[in-house]
């Protein structure tokens, strides 16, 4: 830009130059002939007045040669009709050789006085009107130095000062074209660097004028882009980490069915997925690609679907369309394996249930059916069989009372009513009617007067159930319930046994509903453990279970404290 613009400086510069150059010679050149033809006229009217009186006194033709001499002029006298009354000859000068006198001499006898000035100011001829009867008119002839060097000179500066002019406007112009093409770069520097995502390159407005004004609004630009850009990249931050800890997988893709974006939990459910890469088809019985596909149809309804790539996995997927004007699908995969497995285990377990209420109804039934034909008129035969009705009964008891105390708490659908309860005789009758084994010793360490903040049946309920538990796998050692004050604020209870400890591989579903290790008690239900979980939640505390195969358990559980009065 700085070439052409420089180049159109110097040519405007040029033309300005030329044009005033050729003004300032017309006016000189017009000056000097308004000179020349002034003076002119001022030797004809002083000849014309001294020719008058030598028409006077009669001598007019040594007047023209005496005025001729004086004022170099070529003096020649006409009458009315044009024609010459003096001699055709003066000064060296033929009347024939007089440029234009004819016409000169016409406007003279019109009344008119005529001037003109020939070569340049070197030749001037001046008619003045005579109205004499002898004398019409008198033609001057008279030869100057003129004014051509003059002009020749005044042109010659006039072209150097043109040639200078054509120079600086050039230079000039280059020098501002220059500058102006240095800020504009500056400007498409900063937005190349905006295009790049760079908003750090500040633009300096620096003048105030036009290119000022336009770095400045650029400028604010930059700053209105970078806060814009900030803040988007601040909300994918913050959308890429809400996604980054959902459980379910969230994959973006394209019309093209590429991945665009996709979470952990996605590239962990999906083998052969990347972000960039064409979406992969891992299941052999159902088409991912397929189903993908119909979401960029004209169907917008949101697509489902169940997968169960083997035994051991089940999945949902749930396809939302791009919509009409958007080129972006979503998919959500949900991982719903623990769920299918557990419903299983449900299902499995009411299968079992209802076969195992059978039989503690029918030795019920069928215990009362031998007592009333007569077995209780003998005392062995009675106790026998009421021996058996009280066992099923408690078994039946039991197994009611774990389902209710699970459903309550596992639907809120009683308030939880605490109070200040004293541990230390809770504990300790727990303990006395626990029935551990002959070889296994229960001892409670609680300090007197140690409350907690709970309700008495569902603190009840926890210690019973861990403390049968511990009795339960305990054959010999030692059982031990310590409860203490770990501050101001909470209250810790640790039961300990010596049993068999609970394997590594199960420790993980202990606390999961209709759950029953290899090593439990195959009469059990799997809700044990269950409710526990469920009252120690109830009740705004914690659990926690460490055990170790062979080497015994530790239960222990923190509740709120409840201080007196």
């Amino acid at each position: 830009m700085r070439w052409w613009l420089g180049l159109a400086f110097a040519l405007i510069a040029a033309a300005t130059a030329v044009a005033v150059a050729q003004g300032m010679a017309n006016r000189s050149e017009g000056a000097f002939r308004e000179d020349a033809e002034h003076r002119a006229v001022e030797q004809s009217v002083a000849a014309n007045t001294a020719l008058r009186r030598a028409l006077l006194r009669g001598n007019l033709d040594d007047a023209i040669r005496i005025v001729s001499a004086r004022r170099r002029l070529a003096l020649f006298v006409l009458d009315s009709r044009g024609r010459p009354v003096t001699a055709g000859r003066t000064s060296q000068t033929e009347l024939g050789s007089v440029p234009d006198a004819d016409n000169a001499v016409d406007a003279a006898l019109a009344g008119r006085r005529y001037v003109r000035s020939y070569e340049q100011g070197r030749v001037t001829v001046v008619a003045l009107p005579m109205p004499w009867d002898r004398a019409s008119a008198l033609l001057t002839y008279s030869l100057q130095p003129g004014y051509g060097s003059t002009m020749t000179m005044i042109r010659d500066q006039i072209a150097s000062a043109v040639g200078w002019a054509i120079v600086l406007g050039g230079v000039a112009g280059l020098a501002i074209a220059t500058l102006t093409a240095r800020r504009l770069r500056r400007i498409a520097k900063a937005a190349q660097a905006i295009e790049t995502g760079d908003f750090s390159r500040r633009i300096d407005s620096r003048l105030g004028d036009e290119i000022g004004m336009l770095a400045e609004t650029f400028d604010r630009m930059r700053l209105r882009l970078q806060e814009s850009f900030d803040g988007i990249q601040t909300e994918r931050l913050r959308l890429r980490r809400t996604l980054e800890r959902l459980d379910q997988g969230v994959v973006t893709i394209d019309s093209e069915l590429r991945v665009e974006s996709a979470n952990d939990a996605a590239l962990r459910l999906l083998d052969g997925l990347a972000e960039g890469e064409a979406l992969p088809d891992p299941w052999p019985d159902f088409p991912l690609r397929g189903f993908c596909t119909a979401l960029f149809g004209a169907d917008n309804d949101v697509a489902r679907a169940r997968v169960a790539p083997d035994v051991e996995r089940y999945y949902t997927l749930y396809g939302i369309p791009a919509g009409e004007g958007f080129r972006t699908a979503l998919l959500v995969i949900t991982d719903v394996s623990a769920l299918e497995l557990r419903e299983r285990i449900e299902r499995e377990f009411v299968a079992n249930a209802a076969h195992e209420l059978r039989t503690p109804v029918a030795a019920i039934s069928g215990a009362v059916e031998v007592l009333q034909q007569g077995a209780k008129e003998r005392p062995a035969e009675r106790d026998h069989f009421l021996a058996i009705i009280d066992r099923q009964s408690t078994r039946l008891a039991r197994l009611s009372r774990s389902l209710l105390v699970l459903a309550r708490a596992q639907t809120g659908e009683e308030d939880v009513r605490r109070s200040p309860v004293e541990l230390c005789p809770l504990l300790e009758e727990i303990a006395v009617s626990l029935g551990a084994a002959e070889e296994v010793e229960v001892e409670v360490v609680c300090p007197p007067g140690l409350l907690v903040h709970a309700e008495r049946d569902l603190v009840d309920q926890v210690f019973s159930n861990l403390a049968a538990n511990a009795a339960k796998h305990t054959e010999r050692g030692r059982i031990t319930i310590t409860a203490r004050a770990l501050d101001d604020e909470r209250v810790s209870i640790e039961l300990v046994d010596t049993g068999c400890g609970i394997p590594s591989e199960e420790q993980p579903r202990i606390f999961d509903r209709f759950y029953r290790g290899e090593t439990r008690d195959v009469n059990g239900f799997g809700l044990g453990l269950a409710i526990v979980g469920q009252a120690v939640g109830a009740l705004n505390g914690t659990i926690e279970v460490h055990s170790e195969a062979g080497a015994g358990t530790r239960a222990a559980v923190t509740l709120p404290l409840a201080r007196r009065g």
